[in-house]
């Protein structure tokens, strides 16, 4: 029997993929996913996704959703507080594992193993390592589908919040920016993929700065 694991989902491609090479290369039995929650807003932090398209989400990839609500403002001390609560619930639970799309940012592999340390839950990160060119054109060749909903303007242009993640997006990104946006280039939403039972309509809403960044809002369509 496989033991039970949770995936970490940002709504983003990257969690999207692991989901899908967890299924094809089972470590460990995804039995639902996982997403910290802005509860004022409603929406993932960073990307700013809707709760309401996340659960669309979950429902294409048929799992449960499971949310750790963090309130606006949040210090980094109240959000792990609240991440141990529900790190602590999943292992009474049985959960064994929780699974992170991280690609090769050491530090924060080293965070996520620190945040768990000593829970009974061992982190899995079955992207780790891969070179991002060749795992971008993989996903995009296997169907994978997503939408910027955020944009780090020191880093990309504006203009490119509420573009589509496909074959021409990455042939014409410009040099120097990962094509996975693993250094907070880009965040997005994933909206159609072999993980999913069938694409998610979305539509595109108002482009907005906010602290910073560029964000799109997605609606349903």
């Amino acid at each position: 029997m496989k033991r039970q694991a949770l995936l970490s989902w940002s709504s983003g491609k990257d969690s999207a993929w692991a989901l899908h090479r967890m299924r094809e290369h089972p470590e460990a039995e995804i039995i639902g996913l996982f997403t910290t929650v802005n509860e004022q807003f409603e929406r993932v932090a960073m990307h700013a996704v809707r709760l309401e398209l996340l659960r669309l989400q979950a429902a294409a990839a048929g799992l449960p959703l499971h949310l750790i609500r963090i309130p606006w403002p949040c210090s980094n001390q109240e959000y792990e507080a609240r991440f141990q609560r529900f790190a602590e619930r999943c292992a009474r639970e049985r959960i064994r594992h929780f699974v992170f799309g991280d690609l090769y940012l050491e530090d924060v592999r080293a965070y996520r193993e620190q945040q768990l340390q000593g829970s009974g839950i061992r982190p899995l990160f079955p992207l780790w390592g891969q070179d991002t060119h060749t795992l971008a054109t993989t996903m995009t060749d296997a169907g994978l589908r997503a939408r910027l909903s955020c944009v780090d303007p020191k880093q990309l242009s504006a203009d490119w919040a509420g573009r589509d993640f496909d074959p021409a997006f990455i042939d014409q990104l410009p040099d120097g920016v990962d094509p996975c946006g693993e250094h907070g280039e880009f965040h997005s939403f994933a909206y159609a993929g072999p993980m999913f039972r069938s694409p998610i309509a979305i539509r595109s809403g108002e482009t907005v700065e906010r602290d910073g960044f560029v964000f799109t809002d997605l609606l349903p369509a």
